[in-house]
């Protein structure tokens, strides 16, 4: 079974390149967060055979280059490795590097619209995650190289998203909790299907807690029915012996409470004819209550 964070990387790789400029933007995102980039060696690193296989494409499309060694695919995970120092120095000069001292995110390169959703794109598709919204809501993206993922960061705060950052084993982790910021991010990147899923669990949570609540309310109604019926039967049974002695209107409160004892003070009430208000049932039985107390 594939988890909800390769389904979504499943539909991002649907999205089309049409310009060689976006093709270059989502491979400086990819190289940004892939497992290794130095002066020697550039690794992307995954379990999604469909980013894989559009990392080859985007690899050609973006500079005109295959990558050096594939390893792995059979049911584990898929590396691609760049060693050729011509290769790496022209991707390098793509990012508006001289040469790599560290990796940062050159945003010159980046002045269209269209190339700064594919580099977020790229920059998901190698790593990123997103939990399933059933479960919980985070979605991450993970760098080891400080640099970019500040400056990702400040990317995705100009795209008018608030992320926020933290370290996990030196590693530096840009995340969401949010579930309608996590739904904005991944419609803006090309998965709107996988948004639609997001908002769907929101809605399908809060109509379970919609009726947990009103379960809870009425069976603590039900529980506030029964305490008050069982006081008002408690004095009412030692009245037994003198309830033809009462006024009418207190015998027949009486009889009805013991006659009825599941029925709210509201649901009683309305068993009199006339009909009685909750506050004028309430003062009878505050009445019967204290000439219990009197014969007691």
């Amino acid at each position: 079974m594939t988890s909800f964070a390769s389904e979504t990387k499943d539909e991002l790789c649907r999205a089309p390149v049409s310009k060689k400029c976006c093709a270059v933007a989502e491979m400086y995102g990819v190289f940004a967060f892939c497992g290794v980039f130095s002066p020697t060696e550039a690794r992307i690193i995954t379990g999604n055979r469909k980013f894989a296989k559009r990392a080859e494409t985007l690899m050609q499309t973006a500079y005109g280059l295959t990558f050096d060694e594939e390893r792995g695919g059979d049911g584990g995970k898929i590396s691609l490795v760049v060693r050729d120092a011509a290769k790496i120095a022209a991707i390098v000069a793509s990012f508006g590097f001289g040469e790599l001292v560290s990796m940062h995110v050159n945003l010159g390169v980046l002045e269209e619209e269209c190339c700064r959703v594919s580099f977020l794109r790229g920059a998901f598709l190698a790593g990123g995650s997103v939990n399933n919204p059933y479960k919980s809501y985070h979605l991450e993206l993970i760098s080891r190289h400080r640099s970019a993922a500040r400056e990702t960061a400040a990317l995705l705060g100009e795209a008018g998203f608030s992320p926020k950052l933290s370290e996990r084993s030196g590693a530096d982790v840009i995340y969401f909790k949010r579930s309608g910021a996590i739904e904005e991010l991944l419609t803006l990147l090309g998965a709107p299907n996988h948004a639609m899923r997001v908002m769907e669990a929101k809605i399908e949570k809060e109509m379970n807690q919609s009726v947990n609540r009103r379960v809870n309310c009425d069976t603590a109604n039900v529980s506030k029915t029964v305490i008050a019926s069982e006081k008002h039967t408690d004095f009412i049974e030692k009245l037994r012996p003198f309830l033809s002695d009462l006024p009418d209107r207190l015998r027949i409160t009486a009889e009805l409470r013991l006659a009825y004892p599941e029925l709210s003070i509201t649901e009683l009430g309305a068993m009199f004819s006339p009909p009685i208000s909750k506050p004028g049932l309430n003062h009878r039985l505050r009445k019967l209550r204290e000439i219990a107390e009197s014969v007691m």
